[in-house]
């Protein structure tokens, strides 16, 4: 059997959240978009709704995903975001609660959020601090968000002095990753989604890194019968990881490996130059260097993780910027404590500790070393 023809047999897939009364399945598949309101009816969740969405992904699935909720019975309003990171802002989030008050949103009324990360973040926490919470289901477009930030509860937005520094946990009712919609993602995109799929690897699947490793150049030229499955993974992964602690009390920070760093570079750099996968490849990249040097990780293994990441297209080497500056972001990062930054850093493939501290001087020769 051909990897499309295995594709199309295994898929779609349902992987649940188990979090009791908030559980919540992930359903991954190919031309799901079409059933979104057949799913919502199902779920029972009210009688009308607000889809979020940005320019870029509205144009090309905003009417699919209207003309099937409508289908459905629901009373849809739309509210169209600009794309990028700059519109996690405070300033975007009061636009989308007078979107809601217009659209008459109410205690029985649910939000969609279809794009990437970005509109998953803003739309979830529209959901839960609208009338004080109200249901809501990502609709992810990005592979990013597929495998990362539409599962899991965590929402929110940027403040000028970092990432993701307010926000709440607050669980999707659903999550529906249809992967047609990769078919139109852009192939920078695409790759910037690749470095959280890594990610999972080394946290926590040693096998899966392999499996990264014999199909890296499938996986950049986004061969959907290699995506799915592995994507399948990541959120077996994460799922399990939330299920656990799911208010990052302790094991869910693993998710974190590359962030610290990852996020500094984002601050840094105006959230213009790399995109976020792309700066968590970067972390990534530090994080493991930091590990070898602090947490007994094999040089051989970080080489291979930066190796992987360099094959996959995503950016490897470090940008020309001032260590003060970046170590000045990281203060301010939510994972900070005291003002000292807390890694994720490896002992070995797929085994991770958290809320490690690291010698400034090892931080700084680490980066200085580039």
């Amino acid at each position: 059997m051909d990897g499309v023809a295995y594709f199309l047999k295994v898929m779609p897939k349902n992987v649940k959240v188990s979090l009791g009364n908030r559980s919540y399945s992930i359903e991954i598949g190919t031309g799901l978009l079409g059933g979104l309101g057949a799913r919502c009816r199902k779920l029972k969740l009210g009688t009308s709704c607000l889809l979020v969405s940005d320019a870029t992904v509205f144009s090309l699935y905003g009417r699919a995903a209207c003309k099937s909720l409508e289908k459905s019975g629901f009373s849809v309003s739309t509210a169209v975001v600009p794309a990028g990171e700059r519109s996690k802002s405070s300033e975007m989030l009061l636009s989308l609660y007078t979107a809601a008050l217009m659209a008459g949103l109410d205690r029985k009324s649910f939000v969609v959020a279809l794009g990437g990360g970005v509109v998953g973040d803003l739309a979830g926490y529209l959901a839960a601090t609208f009338l004080r919470g109200i249901p809501y289901v990502q609709v992810p477009t990005t592979l990013l968000a597929m495998v990362d930030s539409s599962v899991g509860g965590k929402t929110g937005i940027n403040l000028p002095q970092g990432k993701n520094l307010v926000g709440a946990f607050h669980q999707p009712a659903h999550v529906l990753a249809d992967l047609s919609t990769l078919a139109t993602l852009p192939v920078r995109e695409l790759r910037a989604g690749l470095a959280e799929v890594v990610k999972y690897g080394v946290i926590r699947d040693a096998v899966l890194f392999r499996r990264l490793e014999a199909r890296a150049e499938d996986l950049a030229n986004g061969d959907v019968s290699v995506l799915g499955p592995i994507i399948a993974r990541c959120c077996e992964i994460k799922a399990d990881v939330v299920a656990r602690d799911e208010r990052e009390g302790g094991l869910r920070a693993i998710l974190n490996f590359g962030h610290t760093l990852g996020h500094a570079v984002e601050q840094a750099t105006g959230y213009r130059r790399y995109l976020h996968g792309e700066a968590v490849a970067l972390g990534m990249v530090f994080a493991a260097r930091v590990s070898v040097a602090t947490a007994g990780m094999k040089a051989a293994d970080a080489a291979r993780v930066e190796a992987l990441l360099s094959r996959l297209g995503l950016p490897v080497r470090y940008p020309r910027l001032a260590w003060q500056k970046l170590r000045g972001a990281m203060t301010v990062d939510k994972k900070s404590a005291g003002g000292m930054p807390r890694f994720v850093l490896a002992r070995s493939m797929g085994k991770v500790g958290w809320n490690c501290d690291v010698p400034e001087t090892v931080l700084r020769r680490i980066w200085k070393r580039g």
